[in-house]
């Protein structure tokens, strides 16, 4: 028999009426026409709020929902969750600019990332918001600047735990790493911070990301939260803060399943009161990106050349790698695959072909799909990429060769009805 191919997860958040994906309840092509020109980058803030709904249906009351910015930072998206979210997590001065844009409590951001620059720790500081210490530099940097300034410093330590969480895609702690203090440095770095006469709030422990994995998440928070007590005990003062960062994942290749939330939430409930016992009133959070945003995306090219090579179809379109990188298999992938991809003014198609979808661009990694299944196509069809909502444009070299970048959309009200209204 010949073996079966596995296929992606089923495309299921956007509807479908007639021919037509429909984003934010707007038909594909009459989108495209709205935006005023192809490619573009959209964004359903219906599918958004659903899956901070569904996370805060599954996580403990207890548990603080944050939301990454560099996930995604296009403002009127960042502006969306921070309407839902209890805060938000920041890696650069600019992405600090666009969180306090939206009117969210200082308080509530938290940055984080090595190497951060003294006038991004003297903006940090002016701000009030809590700063992520990851080296013993920092440490004395911020002591100076916030004497400086006059200002009482709010900061957390960020551990590299000696722990990884397994089956991640990105590996954040364990081994040497850049990213935070070692946990066996962290009893110095807290003695430290007492000669400096700063208050330690808490501690950021986060292992790694997108993991499909729920045991592995489990593992990991249950360890995270064994680091922190052992760690508190070194503290003068009790910690009010621990954020565990996530690692939830999205599926995005053949074969791969959707993460279920159920078992990391009870996990979680468990993990609280196990630390409340130790550290009463200490804030839990978890931080998420890619969860929250990563589904309720689209990048839609248009198709402006359908040539055949020695017997292989080639849709040629006019976005590619310069825009989703991460799509065209250049942005950490080992073996290449195909993000799932749609012909979105053709969803009713039963005429299919093998073909590979590519970019203008002047070079051979510029593949947004290596021979797929999709619709018969011609020049004038919008190639739709799903996943797109994290890591997209921002992630992206958008100068290379000089193209034209793409726009970004918002899309929908907030008052917005549900797809199943939508369709009755």
């Amino acid at each position: 028999m010949t073996p079966v191919k596995p296929v992606h997860a089923p495309q299921t958040g956007f509807a479908v009426v007639g021919n037509e994906l429909q984003v934010g309840g707007v038909a594909l092509s009459l989108l495209a026409e709205r935006v005023g020109s192809t490619p573009f980058f959209a964004y359903d803030r219906a599918l958004l709020s659903q899956r901070v709904a569904q996370v805060r249906a599954a996580l403990p009351p207890a548990v603080r929902l944050h939301y990454s910015i560099k996930a995604n930072p296009m403002a009127a998206l960042v502006q969306h969750m921070a309407s839902m979210v209890d805060g938000l997590d920041v890696a650069s001065a600019q992405e600090l600019r666009i969180a306090l844009d939206t009117g969210c409590d200082p308080a509530a951001i938290a940055f984080a990332g090595p190497g951060k620059t003294d006038a991004e720790l003297r903006q940090a500081l002016a701000a009030g918001i809590c700063i992520n210490l990851e080296s013993m530099r920092e440490i004395d940097t911020v002591a100076r600047l916030a004497g400086e300034l006059h200002v009482a410093p709010s900061v957390i330590l960020r551990i590299n735990p000696d722990f990884e969480l397994k089956s991640s895609g990105m590996r954040m702690g364990g081994g040497a790493k850049p990213f935070g203090i070692d946990a066996e440095q962290a009893p110095g770095a807290m003695a430290r911070l007492a000669a400096h006469g700063i208050a330690l709030l808490g501690f950021h422990i986060f292992s790694g990301s997108q993991s499909l994995k729920a045991d592995a998440i489990i593992e990991a928070h249950a360890r995270s939260v064994a680091l922190a007590q052992q760690l508190a005990e070194y503290a003068l003062a009790p910690l009010s803060m621990l954020n565990l960062g996530a690692g939830f994942g999205i599926p995005y290749f053949p074969g791969e399943q959707p993460l279920a939330l159920d078992a990391i939430g009870a996990n979680l409930a468990q993990c609280v009161a196990r630390l409340h016992g130790q550290l009463a009133g200490a804030r839990v959070s978890i931080e998420a990106g890619r969860y929250l945003v990563g589904e309720a995306g689209v990048y839609v090219a248009r198709v402006t050349d359908r040539k055949i090579s020695r017997g292989q179809v080639f849709l040629v379109t006019d976005g590619g790698m310069h825009h989703h990188l991460a799509a065209s298999g250049n942005l950490g992938q080992v073996i290449r695959k195909n993000y799932p991809v749609a012909i979105g003014n053709r969803m009713a198609s039963t005429a299919l072909e093998t073909c590979s979808v590519v970019g203008p661009l002047c070079t051979p990694l510029d593949i947004l799909a290596d021979r797929m299944e999709l619709p018969n196509a011609v020049p004038g069809d919008l190639v739709v990429v799903f996943q797109s909502g994290a890591y997209g444009l921002s992630a992206s070299p958008v100068g290379f060769l000089g193209h034209p970048a793409a726009r970004e959309v918002l899309v929908g009200t907030q008052l917005q009805r549900t797809q199943d209204e939508v369709l009755k």
